[in-house]
Formats: C-alpha cells, structure tokens, sequence
C-alpha cells in the first residue's frame, strides 16, 4: 500500500521532512485573501505568490529540497499542489521525485506531503471539478495518478501506454485526457472514466505541451523538430493538420472565446497568436526570454506567460495583442496556476 507522509510547521518557519527547507512568509496571511497567480520556479525551487492586481510578487514557498516543475490551486483558491519531479531533464538522468507538496496559500505553508513510495518523476498536476480528483502524471510508470484531495490518498491510474507522458489535457467534462508523451513522440488518449488508453496517436520524433480548443474538438501539441504544431481531431483521434509556426513552439493556450491560440516561442522569446478560424499565425507578441507556459486570466481580458530564462511572468493584453507590463518571479520560472 502507497503511504502518505506529512510535514509539520514550526511557529515562524517551515520544516519539510524531507531535505530541512526552510521558507518564511514575506507578508500577513490575512493579505492573500485576494484572486493570486501561482508560479513554480525550478532553479530556486520555490512557488512565487503573485497579486496580479499589483503586478508584484507577495511571498515565495519553498516547495522541497528538489525541483517541482508545475503547479494546480483547489477551486477555492486555498491550497497549491506542486509536484516534486526531481533533477532530471525528461528523459535524462537524474533524481526520480516521488513526492507532492500540498501548501496552504494563507500560511504560506507546505502542510502536507503525499508520497508514491517510489520515483515517479510526478510532474502535470490538474484539479478536475468534475469528479473531484487531482489528476497527476507519473512518468516512470506511465500513469496518470488519481489522487482524492479529502484524503490526500492515491485512489487510482489510468495507464498511458508511453514513456514520459510529461503534460495532460481534459476535456470540459473531464472524460477525456490527452498527454504528450515527449521522447516516443506521441498523444495518449484516455478514458478517465474507465480508466484505460483509447488510443495512442503518432506526432513526431519529439513532442512537448498539450492543450485542448474550447469546444474539445481539437488537441495541440508541439512538435520539438520542426516549427510546426499538430492538431488532432478528438472525433476520429487522428491527426488533423499541422500550423506552421515561426519558430518552434512550446507551451499553448486557447482564449476564453475560443477563438485564438496562443504558442510559447522560446528561441525567439515571442508568443504567436493562431488564428483557429484559418489556422494560420495572425501575428506575434515579444516577450521576455524563455517564454515557457500560457495561463489565461478568468477575466479573458489577458494571458500571463511564464518566462523561463528572464525569471519573469509576462502579461498579455489579449485586446490589444501586445505585452503590458513583465512581472518579476523566480529563477527559472515555469509553471502556472490560478488560485481565486
């Protein structure tokens, strides 16, 4: 049986059982109250609190003695789970994370600690409303974890039939998850309710992030090979075409009207903006260095993106379609949340 280990706070700092990390709230608990923008920062192994209303970091979490990679918040906005992946690139070697770090966002606090009793590399983390699970990819064995958040207890998998099925998607409904699994090549398609694997569609020689369009008709997924994104139809699960792109893209994003589509284009540190009407490029945004990840506000008004090498966030007004002012984060900047 899968074990859950806990870690305790100490009256003025954080005590992790697993490595003696140590973080101190940066202001008043009371003060988070308000919506906050998650950011989990690799190089310096900690969760950034935004105020997005400021544009200003509030306070800084260390998540663990090793590197998290991305982040969910509850629907509540009250707790961050960040998944402790480990040193290692996808697919390299490295230390092998079997760890998520459950953080109050009041206290500023890891107040839990689930652990899969052996190395995983857990890494995309998402809070499903539908059914009330977290659902979390765990590379090494090729599942998505089902983890009940009540509990905080490992309830289930779904098998993705691939190596290092890295990023998922879900459909509206949550019956659909799709992931890259980034050296094979491929996209899973999975049965969330079923749990098992529908089918597992070719892309490329190296494929990285997935994201799915507004009405769940279409998946995205870069190909690392060639400035190019796939598209797949989820009616026939097959590849649908291909969006050239100006440059290789990484991370995408649709808008809430369903319209756009936003690519990270982390060589040329611009976002591109598709057009899903044509399924051509309508324009490009400059950024800062090492755009990575794209989360849109709730408000569908702007889009942060996570900007690896300039350890910022960069906020895109989606009405004008340029960027309206960087925000300052931590080393490495990586993965997004919002917690409202």
């Amino acid at each position: 049986m899968k074990k859950i280990f806990f870690s305790y706070p100490i009256v003025g700092c954080l005590f992790v059982g697993f490595g003696g990390a140590a973080a101190f709230s940066q202001r008043p608990a009371e003060q988070d109250a308000r919506p906050l923008l998650l950011v989990v920062n690799q190089g310096d192994r900690d969760l950034s609190l935004i105020d997005p209303g400021a544009g200003k970091q509030t306070a800084t979490v260390l998540v663990d003695g090793v590197t998290g990679h991305e982040v969910a918040a509850s629907p509540d906005g009250t707790t961050a789970y960040v998944p402790i992946y480990g040193s290692a690139g996808v697919g390299k070697p490295g230390t092998d994370g079997s760890k998520i770090s459950v953080i109050d966002l009041a206290s500023h606090k890891i107040v839990h600690t689930i652990d899969f009793g052996h190395g995983v590399r857990p890494h995309c983390v998402i809070y499903d409303k539908n059914s009330g699970m977290l659902y979390v990819t765990t590379e090494l064995d090729k599942t998505i974890s089902i983890i009940d958040p009540k509990t905080l207890k490992i309830v289930g998998s779904v098998p993705t039939g691939q190596e290092q099925s890295h990023m998922l998607a879900l459909s509206r409904d949550g019956s659909r998850g799709y992931t890259a699994n980034v050296g094979p090549g491929t996209v899973s398609v999975l049965d969330m309710k079923a749990r098992k694997t529908l089918a597992i569609i070719p892309v490329s020689t190296d494929t990285q992030r997935i994201a799915i369009s507004r009405d769940d008709s279409m998946v995205f997924t870069a190909d690392q090979a060639k400035p190019q994104l796939a598209v797949i139809d989820t009616a026939t699960n097959k590849l649908k075409t291909w969006i050239p792109l100006p440059s290789v893209g990484y991370g995408t994003a649709t808008t809430l009207d369903g319209r756009w589509l936003l690519v990270a284009l982390r060589t040329t540190h611009q976002v591109a903006v598709v057009d899903l009407t044509s399924m051509q490029v309508a324009r490009t945004i400059d950024v800062a260095d090492g755009p990575t990840e794209i989360l849109m506000n709730p408000d569908g008004k702007s889009a942060f993106v996570s900007c690896f090498r300039s350890r910022q966030v960069a906020e895109i007004d989606l009405g004008q379609w340029k960027m309206a002012r960087l925000i300052d984060a931590g080393d490495a900047a990586d993965g997004l949340a919002w917690a409202k």
